[in-house]
């Protein structure tokens, strides 16, 4: 199917609001727009960070899972307890892939629940002092930790417990520190204000701690931060820096520890991969330290080149030539990847819809493939995210925040794109439907995609679901004829 021109894709965006009563055809309508490149401001004709409207189906997080799920969760030599009911802590301890380094339950902890179990009874006289049993018993089962964050869940801003007063506590009785992070799932709007949140309590508890270390530095050292590590990413995108001559002092929060968290101070640069997760304390580390910092992208040899040209001009000639060197040394490996992949996926129509950074990130790499992306957004975005974001995307396509899974179902019928990058929550949806689909959260089990390595692991799953023969042969359930059976049964 070609292109949608921008009067259809106008129309299209009216004519699936048509469902909704009037005011929520209003809100809605604020949050759909068709992209014009030449707007130098998404907040003229999109609005983000907003609340989701009661009873229309929305798939964000919450700030619980902003701050524990994202954040503070992939730190791998400390425990996380999530303070509440068990159940916020399972489901973020085994719906996200953090890869890292280490002997589980030993010196780290990230794919372990710490929970304080909240009953009945801890609403009722409240949990501070489970709480601090809690970290004690901690202590002494995982002597090896390096320290404790407290991930507090909706019940413990409720009721009022004091989890700074008992991490100050307790971090004097065991020697380390513990990290009070008041991330309750109500506050805010998703899990955005959760990353600022986590941010937050990194700039408080743990950085301050830098001013009684040693460190001998190096004019190349810099920090990775925003990298969560889904399919081994950072170690990946870590090779390119090191190779072109840079010295990684802190890679964080993926493999991350929080050693190399209080270390980043003395980097000569931040590299944000996660510009959404993590530019708080990046803006922190700025102000206070005079750390500059950017934003970079590794997906695709286009964007990786231009990331490392980007990177090197913050440094002199021989972090040029490095950066020189590396582009060079793996042309001819990217060269094999594109003539092998792209005549397959040459054409091939994408509509993404995930959070963080890959609504955006993701596109160059596509582009290498000769693939284009005809609708994009975010689950938690925010207006800056989307004025990066439509510089990106070609004019007429759609953009969409938010998107109700009503919303996403009526576009992805209408534009019949080749394939969907989303998350776990539309994932069945779609394959139902017989689309093509990739769980771009944590790239379907797969990766890494980011750096050379991970373009060429990219292009291979790309075609390996585009052009599966299984699609052809799906039916949806609900299209499918009724069973003689049934016909009977229903007479």
């Amino acid at each position: 199917m070609s292109a949608l021109t921008r009067e259809e894709t106008e129309a299209l965006i009216q004519e699936v609001l048509e469902v909704y009563p009037e005011k929520a055809r209003k809100d809605r309508e604020k949050h759909l727009m068709v992209n014009d490149q030449s707007i130098e401001q998404s907040k003229k004709c999109i609005t983000s960070n907003r609340k989701s409207l009661p009873g229309v189906m929305t798939v964000r997080g919450c700030a619980y899972a902003g701050s524990k799920g994202v954040v503070w969760g992939p730190i791998k030599d400390m425990i996380h307890i999530s303070h509440g009911p068990v159940g916020c802590g399972q489901y973020s301890r085994a719906g996200r892939r953090n890869y890292y380094v280490g002997t589980t339950g030993v010196n780290t902890f990230g794919t372990m629940n710490f929970t304080s179990d909240f009953q009945e009874k801890d609403i009722v006289f409240g949990g501070d002092k489970k709480l601090a049993k809690v970290i004690t018993e901690i202590e002494l089962l995982f002597p090896l930790n390096k320290g404790i964050s407290v991930q507090s869940e909706c019940p413990i801003g409720l009721i009022g417990d004091d989890i700074e007063a008992v991490s100050k506590k307790a971090a004097k009785e065991i020697d380390k520190p513990v990290v009070p992070v008041r991330c309750e799932g109500f506050r805010g709007v998703s899990q955005s204000l959760g990353h600022h949140i986590a941010n937050d309590a990194i700039r408080d508890w743990v950085l301050p701690r830098r001013d009684t270390q040693e460190f001998a530095g190096t004019p190349y050292d810099v920090a990775v931060i925003g990298d969560y590590n889904i399919g081994g990413d950072a170690w990946s995108s870590r090779i390119l820096l090191e190779e072109m001559g840079l010295r990684v002092i802190a890679q964080w929060s993926g493999d991350g520890t929080i050693a190399e968290m209080e270390m980043t101070p003395n980097a000569k640069l931040n590299l944000i991969h996660c510009y959404r997760s993590m530019n708080y304390i990046a803006r922190h580390m700025e102000e206070k330290y005079s750390i500059p910092w950017m934003e970079y992208n590794f997906f695709g040899p286009t964007k990786v080149a231009e990331s490392l040209r980007a990177i090197a001009a913050h440094f002199d000639d021989k972090i040029k030539e490095g950066a020189e060197r590396v582009i060079a040394k793996y042309q001819a490996m990217m060269d094999e990847v594109i003539a092998k992949y792209k005549p397959r996926l040459q054409g091939k129509r994408v509509m993404l819809y995930v959070g963080g950074l890959r609504p955006r990130h993701v596109i160059g790499a596509y582009e290498d493939l000769g693939m284009e992306v005809v609708g994009t957004g975010y689950e938690f975005g925010h207006n800056d995210d989307y004025d990066r974001t439509i510089k990106d995307m070609g004019n007429a396509t759609l953009i969409y925040d938010d998107v109700t899974g009503f919303e996403f179902e009526e576009f992805v019928k209408r534009v019949k794109p080749d394939l969907i990058g989303a998350g776990i929550k539309e994932k069945y949806i779609f394959q139902k439907m017989g689309v093509p689909f990739r769980q771009m959260h944590s790239w379907d089990y797969s990766g890494p995609y980011h750096g050379y390595d991970g373009f060429a692991i990219f292009a291979r799953d790309m075609d390996m679901t585009i052009n599966n023969p299984c699609w052809g042969k799906m039916i949806a359930p609900w299209l499918k004829p009724a069973e003689p059976e049934a016909l009977k049964a229903a007479a």
